[in-house]
């Protein structure tokens, strides 16, 4: 965990270069399907698309490989009924985390993002005015 945000911190224009390597764990991540894992992996997602311009268009090529567990798990949100829920402000659904992250990847992954996340979830929106 803390290496990788080391590494967007200290030199986020090299991690385009190493991409390939980094999806390969991202996606056995995103796998386990273990909350606690995904949320961290989710948000380091969220951090490296924000950290250089050229990530979220870098990532358009790997979006066969992440977004079928995305599609998976974006249905994993809490129904708490009439209670309150606090795990809005804690960001730990996973269900909004990765509409969050899609949205993300929409916006900073260039013209094609939206029609390869549409291709790989049928029931995504986009989040871009038009």
């Amino acid at each position: 965990r803390r290496g990788v945000l080391d590494m967007i911190e200290r030199g986020p224009q090299r991690i385009v270069a190493v991409l390939p390597q980094l999806i390969i764990f991202i996606k056995n991540a995103l796998n386990t399907r273990d909350p606690d894992i995904v949320q961290t992996t989710l948000k380091i997602m969220q951090t490296m698309v924000k950290a250089d311009e050229r990530i979220g268009e870098s990532l358009v090529p790997y979006y066969r490989q992440l977004l079928p567990i995305f599609n998976l798990l974006k249905a994993n949100n809490k129904n708490s009924g009439d209670s309150i829920d606090y795990s809005q402000r804690k960001r730990v659904n996973v269900g909004e985390l990765i509409h969050e992250t899609l949205e993300m990847m929409e916006m900073y992954g260039g013209p094609d993002a939206y029609i390869n996340i549409k291709y790989m979830i049928p029931t995504y929106e986009s989040c871009m005015v038009v």
